[in-house]
């Protein structure tokens, strides 16, 4: 029973707010004139790159803006309340009982040293003052509600005992406890597996529906936002652009940004050849260096001297459409229906000879028993079964699962991080699984490079930018002289789409894309054969995504690079790689081209991947696939095939075959393999995950 009583008005009224943050040299405003309405029972997503102020709001919402921080204009009213009025003991009462956040890191929000149990009974206990033995039967009725396997175990564990999917439900669980009439969401998938994902966003719409609780989701994925919510509003440098329903600013969006947005994310159908995405240009401004007029005005496509530039532009409302209002002066006069000013068509490089070869690759890895003191027996971890695929010339192999699939472990075998346990991987026909990182030659080095994750760890804060690709050109023994060295890293910064002079700068001066860029300068640097990018794009901003994979894919095109894409980003895996290979439990349960693998028949793991990729785009349809369960331990895996345990098509096969046995990999069409039991006649009649409805 939510605490509503007879309220009927809006849950949350966010009015005309401004939000500054005061330093020793200025003010720095981080929101100015944002409005936004959530009603009962409302889903509100509120979507924007980084630093154009979502969390800001979210914090002013909860009255937790630090010393800093200060509301300067507006009102925030919670229930018709203005929450700047109420005393600290009002807001104690009102925050975590009536208003809960849900956090992007779970760790943050859960208590290392204390058991789940009593992290979550002490919600009830502290704000409504029940005793233990009903808050004990309430956490574990939520933790039932946030299907975690085994409640009473859950509530007995602590919090690293959880994987990260697990953690991030029981402070989900921990936010419903107190059964809120609004509930806050920050980025709160960012760090999860898509099939994680996908089961805490079926969650949190069941839970706000069993509790009718309101939501203001935070986040920057456009795919979620339109699977989670009822309404948008889009931020752009701390103002709302545009507001409305999911239909209208998916399908009749009146603001150049969202526009940008959308042109920036590959959609089902993209092509990067003959239709690359399109990146915005220009940067984001910082929040005392915004222009005059609008915000967007110098990245905008539509942008007019001296019309769009003078004063403040107000947000109006589009006629014709309940509540759907854009801060645009120009929008009645655009034309959104207008085809895509067509990009140069790009030729793809002919895929060429074999390049790299793995034949049966394993990777185990002994652990004891009692890894904190020794002793005990010492177990096996399978982090890679028999690995068998060849990469060419100018291709790109995208390899997909979720965390704790062996993509990484593989990287680092192929990297000479580690070696083989068995198995072969033959790089231009010679074997290199033996030989560890230190004892390779430098050409080999070079040829093997590596873009990761985060860009922000990888660079030395304390040398220039220039220095660190110089220093990568000294140990590939690259030109004769400094004079040389420089020359060519500032063709490298070329290559990568930086100013020359960027190359005197620290990394702290630069962007999260443009450190990533750096990062693929200094891989390319040596003019390497094949690059593995482990996860190169998940921690850019979409706009920035789109920019860094085209980026990645020009530069394929002129050195002819293979390219090792790990990604659990089937949209982006979708959108570059020319082959899918699919990982899971250190197994390759598909291979094929993108589109065999991409269309039925799917390996039964493959098809609850595809299922759990967010698509921003209202016209597609999808299978509803999800996974329950978590990926079992490489140190214990299940009997038989590895994916038995959550397979939906188990009761397909006959005699228990999938308990006892793993699968043969079998050829299903040209090149196209699958590791699984399942009959030809059942794979027959696979129907499409993805559909797109006819225009």
């Amino acid at each position: 029973m939510s605490k509503l009583g007879d309220y009927d008005g809006p849950i949350l009224e966010i009015d005309k707010l401004s939000i500054s943050f005061f330093t020793r040299l200025r003010e720095i405003p981080a929101v100015m004139d944002f409005s936004v309405r959530v009603k009962p029972g409302e889903a509100v997503g509120l979507v924007g790159e980084s630093g154009c102020g979502k969390s800001t709001v979210a914090l002013g919402v909860m009255q937790d803006l630090g010393k800093n921080g200060r509301v300067v204009g507006g009102s925030i009213k919670f229930k018709g309340r203005d929450l700047a009025e109420l005393s600290p003991e009002e807001l104690r009462d009102v925050r975590g009982n009536e208003i809960a956040m849900i956090y992007q890191e779970p760790m943050a929000s859960l208590n290392p040293a204390m058991r789940i149990g009593k992290q979550l009974m002490e919600v009830p206990m502290i704000h409504e003052g029940v005793g233990k033995e009903e808050a004990y039967k309430r956490a574990l009725e939520v933790v039932t509600d946030v299907r975690l396997p085994d409640p009473e175990r859950m509530l007995n564990s602590f919090p690293h005992q959880l994987s990260g999917g697990q953690q991030q439900r029981i402070v989900i669980a921990m936010a419903l406890m107190s059964k809120p009439a609004l509930l806050i969401l920050d980025e709160p998938t960012t760090a999860l597996d898509v099939t994680v994902e996908a089961a805490v966003v079926e969650l949190v719409k069941d839970l706000g529906k069993k509790y009718g609780t309101s939501m203001l989701f935070i986040s920057h994925n456009l795919g979620l936002v339109l699977e989670t919510c009822d309404r948008i509003c889009v931020m752009y440098s701390g103002e709302a652009v545009e507001r409305g329903s999911i239909e209208d600013v998916f399908d009749n969006m009146h603001h150049p940004y969202t526009q940008a947005l959308f042109r920036s994310i590959p959609l089902p159908g993209a092509d990067k050849n003959a239709r690359p995405l399109v990146a915005i240009p220009g940067n984001f401004p910082l929040p005392h260096e915004r222009p005059n007029g609008c915000n967007f005005g110098p990245r905008c496509d539509y942008f007019e001297e001296g019309r769009c530039d003078k004063g403040e532009i107000p947000m109006v409302n589009v006629e014709g459409f309940e509540r759907h209002s854009s801060r645009c002066l120009k929008f009645e006069e655009i034309d959104w229906n207008a085809p895509i000013a067509k990009a140069e068509v790009k030729e793809k490089g002919e895929i060429g000879e074999v390049v790299l070869k793995m034949d049966n690759l394993k990777k185990y890895y002994e652990v004891a028993a009692n890894a904190l003191f020794g002793g005990g027996d010492t177990k096996v971890v399978k982090a890679n079964e028999t690995l068998s695929f060849e990469a060419h010339e100018s291709e790109t192999l995208a390899i997909v699962g979720e965390s704790g699939c062996g993509k990484s472990t593989f990287a680092k075998v192929l990297m000479g991080l580690e070696t083989a346990t068995e198995g072969e991987i033959l790089l231009d026909g010679k074997n290199i699984e033996q030989t560890p990182i230190q004892s390779r030659n430098t050409k080999t080095v070079a040829d093997v490079q590596m873009v990761f994750q985060n860009p922000f760890d990888t660079l030395n804060p304390s040398m220039t930018v220039g220095r660190q690709i110089m220093r990568a050109l000294e140990i590939f023994k690259i030109g004769d002289s400094e004079a040389d060295r420089r020359k060519r890293m500032l063709e490298l910064l070329d290559l990568v789409k930086l100013p020359r002079e960027f190359g005197d700068r620290m990394p702290r001066q630069l962007s999260g894309g443009q450190k990533q860029r750096v990062g693929i300068a200094r891989a390319f640097a040596g003019g390497a054969r094949i690059v593995v990018a482990d996860e190169p794009v998940s921690a850019l901003d979409v706009s920035v995504q789109a920019a860094v994979t085209d980026l990645l894919m020009e530069i394929q095109r002129e050195e002819k690079t293979t390219l090792l894409f790990i990604s659990h980003d089937l949209s982006i895996v979708r959108y570059l790689s020319d082959r899918v290979m699919v990982m899971y439990l250190g197994h390759v349960v598909e291979l094929g081209t993108t589109d065999q693998v991409f269309s039925p028949p799917y390996h039964p793991y493959t098809e609850a991947l595809l299922s759990a990729v967010p698509i921003a785009d209202t016209s597609v349809e999808k299978q509803h696939i999800v996974l329950e369960g978590d990926i079992p331990s490489a140190m214990s895996p299940p009997p038989g095939c590895p994916f038995q345990t959550r397979c939906r098509w188990k009761s397909e096969v006959p005699g228990g075959l999938c308990d006892q046995e793993v699968p043969p990999v079998r050829d299903l069409a040209d090149g196209h393999q699958v590791k699984c039991h399942l009959s030809d006649d059942i794979f027959s009649r696979m129907e499409p995950v993805i559909k797109i409805a006819a225009e």
